[in-house]
């Protein structure tokens, strides 16, 4: 989509499509516009600009644009990044590659999650499908949001399990301190789950290290860290991250007034006040995306619904006259937030302003009578300008 403007005197959007292949551009025009593109901005990734860089004369690659021909058997690989992609494409490229090392300017919480779980197993035995289906979600939701939960409540003594959980499965005397504990609390941000530990393995028999450094500059022949260490490598993995781009970036207006996100309050973490007929699907980021966007899906279509029935035209989320505290759409001090703050909107101090992360407290806001306190609702009869 390149762009969409809504009008208040036709009570429509008019989307503008551009066709990737062509450059051609039509327009459609809808009664509400629901946007599902995610924030991750993945036509391209996001790379530090290290000093040298031309001067390597080994391989780069960013995971999001991974040559389909990259042969790493027998090379040395340098994998700089600390997130979950780093810690998923390490076990998976060291059976191959002669040696890898994973570096990190600082360490993120790894948490061992098994990869087989019994107790589903034996749900979808003795149940139906669709009620063994539910059954296994709920479990997961459950277990989720308790350890997010506890990781909240006890962050010391969550920060010592994890130290604990990670010291069982790397050699002994392993310097934990270093590369396994982080300067901010659990789930502060996001905290890297890992199959059945298969992350540390690797590092256990040695395949696999993990330093803790910053990277001065590109060699020829590798990288010079601020230590005054050298990591020499054949091909450098940069697992650095994307950048952010909510609601896929799409221009918008509102009779004619461009929506600049970060001037908006999400309601309901779906809807930004004084934008009519618009929703959009962001999933959590402490929990499986697909449970907070089924209750939004939900929530849409009861609304559209009571539009219909008691012919509404536009829905519009108004603030509340009473004063409402604003502040990050999203807390997390992650850097892929920190870099595009500027690009999201924001949230209040209170429901149903306040993202709160919880399914199960969600879950109730969202099944609740559809909201004519917050929501405005008008006939085509009446419709006057947005303002």
């Amino acid at each position: 989509m390149a762009g969409a403007d809504w009008s208040s005197g036709d009570a429509r959007w008019t989307v503008t499509v551009e066709h990737t292949e062509t450059g051609e551009r039509t327009q459609r025009t809808c009664g509400f516009l629901y946007l599902c593109p995610g924030y991750y901005r993945y036509d391209e990734g996001y790379t530090p600009d290290w000093p040298g860089q031309e001067s390597f004369t080994g391989t780069i690659v960013h995971p999001q644009h991974w040559p389909q021909d990259l042969d790493l058997a027998g090379k040395r690989v340098v994998l700089i990044g600390s997130g979950a992609t780093a810690a998923t494409i390490l076990p998976a490229i060291t059976g191959t590659a002669a040696h890898v090392t994973m570096l990190q300017r600082s360490p993120s919480y790894v948490l061992a999650m098994p990869n087989a779980d019994p107790v589903a197993d034996l749900l979808r035995k003795v149940l139906p499908e669709r009620r063994a289906y539910a059954a296994v979600r709920w479990k997961n939701a459950r277990l989720s949001t308790a350890i997010y939960g506890f990781c909240r409540r006890y962050p010391a003594r969550a920060r010592a399990m994890l130290q604990k959980g990670a010291a069982k499965r790397l050699p002994e005397g392993y310097d934990i301190g270093t590369h396994f504990t982080p300067a901010y609390e659990p789930w502060d941000q996001r905290m890297c789950l890992v199959p059945d530990g298969d992350f540390f393995a690797p590092i256990k028999s040695g395949r696999a290290d993990v330093v803790t450094d910053h990277i001065e500059e590109f060699t020829p022949t590798g990288l010079r860290l601020r230590s005054g260490a050298r990591l020499e490598a054949d091909v450098i993995i940069t697992a650095t991250g994307l950048n952010l781009n909510p609601l896929g970036g799409i221009p918008m207006t509102v009779d004619g007034a461009p929506v600049v996100m970060r001037e908006h309050v999400a309601y309901k973490g779906m809807m930004l006040d004084g934008v009519p007929n618009m929703a959009f699907a962001i999933g959590y980021t402490n929990n499986s995306w697909t449970l907070k966007v089924d209750l939004v899906a939900r929530y849409v279509v009861r609304m559209l619904g009571f539009m219909r029935d008691h012919g509404y035209a536009t829905v519009t989320p108004r603030l509340p006259a009473d004063r409402l505290s604003t502040s990050p759409y999203i807390d997390m001090t992650s850097g892929y937030f920190e870099r595009s703050r500027h690009t999201l909107p924001l949230q209040g101090d209170r429901a149903p302003w306040r993202l709160r992360q919880h399914y199960f407290k969600d879950a109730t806001m969202y099944r609740g009578p559809i909201d004519e306190q917050n929501l405005e609702f008008r006939r085509a009869a009446i419709l006057q300008p947005a303002g």
